[in-house]
């Protein structure tokens, strides 16, 4: 009920004019813009959806400046979802938990991928799989259902996506091995992990300050294993290395990455377990629920790691559009943010770059 309430508010914003939101010429948008420039504080009205969004995270600001300033960031970022719904009119988009922050600060403390070229991701010295029957797949499918996804877990104001998507397969990959669902230590790799690209040198393993799965894969393979959850447990800040050899609770023997092909990548998720995946997180900020299609998102530019869980064949449509097979996503930021804290994405379109940087792992149970 909240989301279609959001929904229905974004809605006017962007129908007021007509179709006009997606050229600039809203002048809903231009008003609260307009406002931020000519005078410090944005309309009472905004300010009063602000108070309601500090209330309802939690929010806290250090003084009277700080506060201002975040209210201006939460308008700026209301006329940029309203934008947003005009660009991926089949999902919802409005005030998420992250509306106090500007583009460069989310994706700072709540992407992480560490990428400096904008290249399909195939990792140095490591195969594509091998291509898969894709003739009996399913219609739909949800690891989700069959055990192997542990709880939605929330990485905190640390840029350390990359380790969740890597626990989150091995977790998977675990499950399908032995049957049992174990949840894996993220702190491990934060605190452990500084693994380089054997290519693009810079592309580096670095706790809140981004990394990569593949990159992580290497480090467990030398280093011998990864720690459950509850013995190495997650503090959302890098500190001293304390891994321990004989806690180790899955080892991980080699890695593979998928095919670009969206039909191989479905079968890997069928028959192997849930995939890592790297994507462009563009319209996650503002993203409530519903099946994300933008109009326009680049591909080649992957900043957030998360884990492909499942696919389904008709996600609805809000606004009537159709209905659009999808991607079942867990991300790592809590369950206060999309549909319980996943995010379903349009399949069959490579759609922001979700197909370019996709991998699988072995592994063997101790």
């Amino acid at each position: 009920m909240e989301a279609l309430v959001v929904f229905s508010t974004l809605l006017l914003l962007t129908c007021s004019a007509g179709s006009s939101s997606i050229s600039g010429d809203d002048p809903t948008i231009l008003q609260v813009t307009d406002e931020l420039h000519a005078d410090p504080m944005p309309h009472l009205a905004v300010e009063g959806e602000f108070q309601a969004f500090v209330k309802r995270f939690g929010k806290e600001y250090d003084g009277a400046k700080e506060y201002e300033r975040r209210l201006m960031v939460f308008a700026r970022n209301i006329a940029r979802a309203a934008e947003h719904q005009a660009l991926d009119p089949t999902a919802v988009h409005g005030v998420t938990p992250f509306s106090d922050l500007t583009e460069d600060e989310f994706e700072r403390r709540f992407t992480g991928l560490a990428m400096e070229s904008d290249k399909a991701r195939i990792s140095a010295g490591q195969h594509i799989t091998p291509e898969m029957d894709t003739r009996r797949l399913p219609v739909s499918f949800d690891w989700r259902e069959r055990g192997a996804v542990t709880d939605v877990k929330m990485q905190g104001v640390c840029g350390s996506c990359w380790a969740f998507s890597t626990t989150g397969v091995i977790e998977g990959a675990n499950f399908v091995a032995t049957g049992k669902l174990v949840s894996l230590s993220e702190q491990q790799l934060i605190d452990c992990d500084h693994t380089c690209d054997a290519v693009e040198k810079g592309e580096c393993d670095n706790g809140c300050r981004g990394g990569l799965m593949t990159n992580a894969y290497k480090y467990l393979m030398q280093a011998g294993g990864l720690e459950e959850e509850k013995s190495y447990p997650y503090t959302g800040e890098q500190g001293e290395c304390k891994f321990d050899k004989s806690k180790i609770a899955v080892k991980v023997a080699n890695f593979t990455n998928i095919p670009l092909d969206e039909n191989q990548i479905a079968a890997n998720l069928v028959h192997r377990g849930p995939l890592a995946v790297g994507l462009n997180a563009a319209f996650m900020q503002t993203y409530i629920g519903g099946v994300s299609c933008p109009l326009i998102c680049i591909k080649k530019w992957l900043n957030h790691g998360v884990l492909l869980v499942g696919y389904g064949s008709k996600g609805f449509s809000m606004l009537r559009l159709g209905y659009q097979p999808f991607w079942i996503i867990k991300n790592s930021w809590g369950t206060n943010w999309g549909e319980n804290g996943y995010y379903r994405l349009c399949r069959g379109r490579g759609m922001c770059g979700m197909n370019t940087m996709v991998s699988t792992v072995a592994v063997t149970s101790r």
